[in-house]
């Protein structure tokens, strides 16, 4: 059910165990499929400065404080790995921007309802579709981002997951988001000799059909590309009997 295999393992990346091995192993800084600045266009264009910030997923990446060297007031760094948020808060103990916990998405319930402007996810939905019970993870997560979500609060996912394995989970009426698709290319990617096409137009939403999916005549200038959702919370709140009856649903 809507499991995207393709860049998955043997690894159960869904599991502390393995990121605390990880972390403990490697030390140091790695972020995930982009940097900072190749985001930052998507950022600072939905995400306002101001917002207060949730980070899921943040491992030993640096996005966040590039974020803070950028305006960013407010940013809540979570994640499943104790041995990275340890690291993480002895790193950046001194700049009070910064903050992490130790938490699985999938229960955030430490939170209050419609605590966030916005949620930045840069790999973490993925891990989960690589785990086990793939599809009730990603469910629960994602759940929980809409419960955590103000209204009009945005949730930007970068990820390798085309709309054919992402748009079923996404498009749930249960989370209410309105959704744009924006795809740009892995760091160092070399367009073709003779390719016109301007490095603006990764700066410019795909059009997807009614279903969610690319046209059919698309073709993906790199096939290795990163797909970044952005996803609006709607100002209209959905019945409490509506959300729950989609729940069971989605879980089922």
């Amino acid at each position: 059910m809507f499991r995207d295999v393709s860049s998955c393992n043997t690894y159960n990346y869904g599991d502390a165990v393995y990121w605390d091995a990880r972390y403990v192993e490697e030390g140091g800084s790695f972020d995930w499929y982009q940097r900072y600045s190749s985001l930052r266009p998507f950022v600072r264009n939905y995400i306002p400065t101001s917002s207060r910030v949730l980070m899921v997923g943040c491992g030993n990446a640096v996005m966040s404080e590039d974020m803070v060297a950028d305006g960013y007031e407010d940013v809540m760094n979570v994640d499943i790995s104790s041995v990275a948020i340890d690291m993480m808060k002895r790193k950046y103990e001194h700049i009070p921007q910064l903050k992490y916990m130790q938490m699985d998405v999938r229960d955030m319930s430490v939170f209050p309802d419609e605590s966030f402007e916005g949620v930045i996810d840069k790999g973490t939905l993925d891990s989960l579709m690589c785990g086990n019970d793939a599809p009730i993870s990603a469910a629960q997560m994602l759940g929980e981002v809409s419960r955590l979500l103000k209204p009009g609060g945005i949730y930007l996912l970068i990820t390798y997951g085309d709309p054919t394995v992402r748009m079923p989970h996404l498009i749930r009426p249960v989370y209410n988001w309105k959704v744009n698709l924006y795809i740009i290319p892995r760091p160092g990617f070399q367009r073709p000799e003779g390719c016109s096409s301007s490095i603006k137009s990764y700066l410019e939403p795909i059009p997807i059909t009614e279903k969610g999916l690319l046209p059919a005549e698309f073709v993906l200038e790199d096939p290795d590309c990163h797909f970044i959702y952005v996803c609006k919370k709607d100002d209209m709140e959905l019945s409490s009997a509506t959300t729950y009856g989609l729940t069971v649903d989605l879980l089922q």
